[in-house]
């Protein structure tokens, strides 16, 4: 939540909550072209970001409410989580949610029918833009995260071994088990996402606990490249609380903060704020998905992986793709559901209809044989 909207608001006791309008919406009048069935989970999901603003009725909500959604909505559209698309046609579903709020009087105008409340909205682009590791980009990934461990340790490049297991790690997790970016790193604008934390890694089981999509906390389980990198950068990192990150921010100036609020003192600048954190068991906050997206980045462009188009780096959710992609092709479907969380088989189906109508043809010719 921004720190402009920690401010308490003006409540109208006789309005209607997000909820129940959103019920009541659901249960007597559909727009925009939505079913009830797809724009359910839209608006829960809506009901989900209002009640993280501190916005309980309806007639709270304001057009800057509406734009902090769809700066959500381009997170994920970053992410690679939805397609831009996708983004449009979600926020196109609260505004006509809002709509008919206006209609039933529970609000003036709509918020969500303005310039500023639809500015962060990615282009409207067709979902065929979602990206996929290549087996081989990813091969040549993992490669160099390896490489770049040994020269860590070698002291020929200007990376500390810490950080370069680190990096390795991340890697390692998206392409293994497939996870989010929103699950692995500090989310700036969500208070309850903040990064992996070895609290939530059991080496001993062979499971590191999520905070998923869904909002609740999910276990995954470790493949065997995934447990050995996590007992490797453990050995390396040492850390000395259960609250430390799996990936802790190279941002000195987060570290001294995080000081500074748990002592109630503000170590002198130029201290060996690394040291200091350990010594006083402050953990330093993790970093941020933009931070991880800039590590791809930078490791794609050191690595020399040729991407196609206009793709600039090889992005978390690709590696989450990739992995329900090469199980599901290999007719693992709801080994690929379990793999990637989906609450459904319907989910899986339809993330991977393409190769499920490839699969289909394939099937014909092989009959007409």
């Amino acid at each position: 939540m921004n720190a402009d909207r920690t401010h308490s608001r003006a409540r109208n006791r006789g309005g209607q909550t997000v909820e129940d309008a959103i019920s009541r919406y659901l249960n007597h009048k559909l727009e925009s072209g939505g079913s009830r069935s797809t724009m359910k989970p839209v608006l829960e999901s809506f009901a989900a970001f209002c009640t993280r603003e501190s916005v309980e009725y309806v007639d709270d909500l304001d057009s800057s409410d509406c734009r902090e959604f769809g700066l959500e909505l381009r997170e994920h559209y970053i992410d690679g989580e939805i397609a831009g698309s996708t983004a449009n046609t979600y926020f196109a579903y609260v505004r006509a949610f809002l709509s008919f709020c206006v209609r039933d009087e529970q609000l003036d105008t709509n918020p969500a029918a303005t310039e500023s409340a639809e500015e962060f909205l990615p282009e409207d682009r067709p979902s065929g833009e979602t990206q996929f590791w290549e087996p081989a980009q990813r091969d040549r990934l993992l490669e160099y995260a390896d490489e770049r461990v040994r020269m860590a340790r070698e002291e020929t490049i200007d990376v500390s071994v810490e950080r370069a297991y680190r990096d390795r790690t991340i890697v390692v997790l998206l392409a293994e088990l497939g996870l989010r970016g929103a699950e692995m790193f500090r989310d700036t604008n969500d208070d309850e996402r903040t990064g992996l934390l070895w609290a939530d890694v059991d080496l001993e089981s062979g499971r590191i606990t999520v905070f998923g999509k869904s909002r609740d906390r999910e276990p995954v389980g470790l493949t065997k490249a995934a447990r050995s990198a996590l007992e490797r950068l453990e050995r390396v990192q040492d850390p000395p609380t259960d609250d430390w990150p799996l990936f802790p921010t190279d941002h000195a100036a987060s570290k001294y903060a995080a000081v500074e609020d748990a002592t109630g003192e503000r170590p002198e600048p130029g201290s060996d704020i690394d040291t200091i954190c350990r010594d006083k068991r402050v953990a330093p906050p993790s970093i941020t998905k933009e931070a991880g997206r800039q590590i791809l980045k930078q490791l794609t462009g050191e690595a020399g992986i040729e991407l196609e188009g206009d793709q600039e780096y090889l992005q978390p959710h690709g590696a989450r793709r990739a992995l329900g992609a090469e199980l599901y092709e290999k007719g693992h479907s709801e080994l690929a559901q379990s793999a990637l969380r989906h609450k459904s088989i319907e989910t899986t189906h339809k993330a991977y209809s393409d190769i499920k109508a490839e699969d289909v043809a394939q099937s014909i010719d092989e009959v007409r044989e």
